[in-house]
């Protein structure tokens, strides 16, 4: 009787629990198609008070074609392979350039961050030169390293090295002083305290540089390309521009802007698997 008594609990209760488990179900379902729904909604409605404006005659196809025009643009040029084609080369000088940015902001930061005579050198040069645009280096960058390129390289290079050096210092400098004075108690060694303490704390300021560093990389492939290019979406863009073609320049514009947006997101789920004690407030 026991027994039977036991089970009979045991089915209630999973009973009980299973419309529970249901409901749950039911509500993430809920609350991913309200994500997908909020993600498709705004632009959806932006292309349709687009091709209304240029139904009604507000907006004239010479200075903006009407979305269906860009799309069939988009069509032809992925359908003949030039899109393609155009889309690799730019990813790649952004890859090179973007990488050599991450690489030498990391380092350096990490080095002028724990050292205040490296920091107390080099702070004067960083304040004078980062507000510079990438584009004003151009006439430099075409003189130091030809038309070829390393010069669309290095702009990108320097588009996406300030920020990703500027945010790994922050990240050094804003270090838990309880974390280093306690450090200090315990006698842990400089390079422990380094692998330990100092890179974890600083690892979502470098995240962010990364982020941000990407998207400025990406800002500066047009202006790379614009430098004796004949392929990537910068030179199509000023190819179209130059002729007179709305449609294409919009097309290579909303190309960089998707491309953009996928590489971000690999970043961030990159960031969710390396910081996973990160909580963030993203609104109510």
């Amino acid at each position: 009787m026991p027994q039977k008594e036991q089970s009979l609990r045991a089915a209630g209760m999973r009973l009980q629990l299973r419309p529970r488990s249901l409901s749950i179900v039911n509500s993430l379902q809920k609350v991913k198609l309200m994500k997908s729904v909020q993600f498709v909604i705004l632009p959806v409605l932006l292309l349709v008070i687009w091709q209304l404006l240029f139904e009604i005659g507000i907006i004239k196809p010479v200075t903006m074609p009407p979305p269906t025009k860009v799309a069939r643009s988009f069509l032809e040029l992925a359908g003949n392979g030039q899109l393609l084609k155009h889309i690799g080369v730019s990813i790649l000088r952004v890859l090179e350039g973007f990488g050599l940015a991450a690489l030498t902001g990391i380092v350096l930061g990490i080095g002028i961050g724990l050292s205040k005579v490296l920091d107390r050198l080099t702070d004067l040069l960083i304040q004078v030169v980062k507000p510079i645009p990438p584009i004003a280096w151009i006439p430099l960058a075409i003189l130091w390293f030809g038309i070829g390129e390393p010069s669309k390289i290095y702009i990108i290079f320097l588009g996406a090295f300030f920020p990703i050096l500027i945010n790994v210092l922050d990240g050094i400098r804003q270090t838990d002083s309880k974390f280093i004075e306690l450090s200090r108690v315990l006698e842990v060694s400089k390079g422990k305290f380094i692998r330990q303490v100092v890179i974890p704390g600083a690892l979502p300021a470098v995240m962010t540089g990364l982020r941000v560093g990407l998207g400025v990389a990406w800002m500066c492939v047009v202006a790379a390309e614009l430098i004796a290019a004949t392929q990537g979406i910068g030179y199509l863009i000023n190819d179209a521009r130059q002729l007179s073609q709305p449609d294409v320049v919009l097309v290579g514009m909303i190309t960089i802007g998707v491309i953009g947006k996928v590489m971000d997101d690999l970043l961030k789920r990159l960031e969710t698997r390396l910081i996973v004690w990160k909580t963030t407030y993203a609104g109510d």
